[in-house]
């Protein structure tokens, strides 16, 4: 039988565009340099600039940018 876990993955990223109207922000990973459209209720929090920590289950789509869907985001790098 398979297993039903999900997956927690975090992503250091740096935002570079925010937009509450439709709740998503456009960050760069610090990791793989690649530009990422984070859906998440609570965009409108986050500015251009700033370092988030995004926690995610780990689901990317194949799309350009990629997408994914943020469980969690807070200020500052990921530990």
């Amino acid at each position: 039988m398979g297993s039903n876990a999900v997956e927690t993955v975090t992503m250091d990223a740096r935002v570079l565009r925010g937009c509450a109207c439709n709740g998503e922000l456009l960050v760069r990973d610090r990791e793989t340099d690649q530009e990422v459209r984070v859906r998440t209720a609570h965009a409108g929090r986050f500015r251009a600039g700033e370092d988030i920590c995004i926690r995610y289950n780990g689901i990317m789509t194949m799309s350009i940018p990629p997408q994914i869907n943020a469980d969690r985001i807070c200020r500052g790098r990921c530990s």
